[in-house]
């Protein structure tokens, strides 16, 4: 008579990826803390992805570096099961904010979630490929490595993103970011401002049309930015001047009227001022984003188990939220998940420099534990669920 094995439980592989995020805790901390200490921005994200393909390497993935014509964009890919399960890592900082939106507790998370997901991918007929995503604070990495193909074949992409509170939707508006430069002709402002083309003056011109146009605007659309570089003496006309604006908008359509209103406001500091002027959008545009509720609920109740509380009926205040995200490009093709994790920075959130100290704190390397296990246990569900 043969003997035959029963597969674990499903208690026994929660338990199970839980065990090995607590085993390797030390190593997912230290990945964290060396991205935080060495913050790399937009497509410069080298040693952050030399790190983190490092480790995945060590583990037995076989790691692509490169991907999608991004040097800092990576697929690493572990299993030979029919299902596969996307875990996207970003490890982008900001420009003179270090990792003021937590990224390095993203990418820990991500890896902690893939590694524990290892012990367990035979019994769940499982492939894990880790996304490895370049700036996502401008530049949208995600975009391009989608038409690339590297989401192709996903079940389902998850990660989690530290916030200032717990909450499991997301709901990134949808953006476009994008440089306005005019130019105009420079001249001696006290003798021969007869003969300038102020620059300067072209982009007052603007913001003040911006200003008048957000009173007749839905509070579904943010429009903010800022000017750059607009002359360098008190005593010399501005010949050029630049500036970097987004516009946000709640879905790609609305964005669409909502940039042709704003487009003219810049067009007017044009006619207004003589200068000449440009527009460029610097990314393509992020889309807003969509929730697989069934993957948001059962994320939401692992996540009670672990003494979080992410307020699915979403009865606390949206926040960061409501920012914007490539993963929201993501979200058109296939089932996402978002969900933000407190990290106890208040009164700092977001993109603020107190929100970069707290992103190193022990309230993040909490969020990086629990990230990666509630990331693991939401894949050990959602495919014992399709198998039974």
């Amino acid at each position: 008579m043969t003997e035959t094995t029963s597969a674990p439980d499903l208690a026994t592989l929660l338990h199970a990826v839980e065990a090995g995020v607590d085993g390797m805790l030390d190593d997912l901390l230290a990945v964290s803390h060396t991205l935080h200490a060495r913050p790399e921005t937009a497509w410069n994200e080298h040693e952050s992805a030399a790190v983190l393909t490092g480790r995945l390497e060590a583990w037995g993935f076989e790691v692509a570096l490169g991907v999608a014509g991004l040097p800092t964009a990576f697929v690493a890919e572990h299993g030979t099961g029919s299902r596969t399960i996307g875990l996207v890592a970003e490890y982008d900082a900001l420009p003179g904010l270090g990792h003021a939106c937590g990224h390095n507790v993203i990418a820990a998370a991500a890896l902690g979630a893939a590694h524990a997901l290892q012990a367990v991918a035979d019994e769940l007929d499982l492939r894990i490929r880790v996304l490895g995503t370049p700036a996502e604070e401008g530049g949208g990495g995600k975009i391009p490595m989608l038409g690339a193909g590297c989401f192709d074949g996903l079940e389902a992409a998850l990660m989690i993103h530290p916030g200032p509170a717990d909450a499991v939707l997301a709901r990134p508006r949808a953006v476009a970011h994008f440089d306005v430069e005019y130019q105009g002709t420079a001249s001696h402002a006290g003798a021969y401002p007869h003969l300038g083309v102020n620059a300067a003056d072209a982009f007052t011109v603007a913001q003040v049309a911006i200003g008048l146009l957000r009173q007749q605007l839905p509070d579904s659309l943010r429009i903010h930015g800022i000017v750059q570089e607009a002359g360098t003496a008190p005593n010399a006309i501005p010949g050029s001047a630049r500036g970097s604006w987004y516009v946000r908008a709640d879905s790609l359509d609305e964005l669409d009227l909502a940039f042709e209103r704003v487009r003219r406001c810049f067009e007017a500091g044009a006619i207004a001022t003589g200068c000449s002027w440009e527009l460029r959008e610097t990314s393509p545009r992020y889309a807003e984003f969509h929730n697989d509720l069934e993957l948001a609920e059962t994320f939401t109740r692992l996540a009670a188990a672990q003494g979080r509380d992410m307020d699915l009926a979403e009865d606390g205040p949206r926040g960061m939220a409501t920012a914007s995200t490539d993963m929201g490009n993501v979200s058109q093709r296939v089932r996402a998940l978002h969900p933000y994790l407190c990290i106890d920075s208040l009164p700092a959130v977001n993109h603020q420099p107190g929100f970069a100290d707290a992103a190193a704190t022990p309230a993040a390397d909490q969020a990086v534990r629990d990230g990666a296990v509630l990331l693991a246990q939401t894949v050990v569900e959602a495919l014992a669920d399709q198998a039974r």
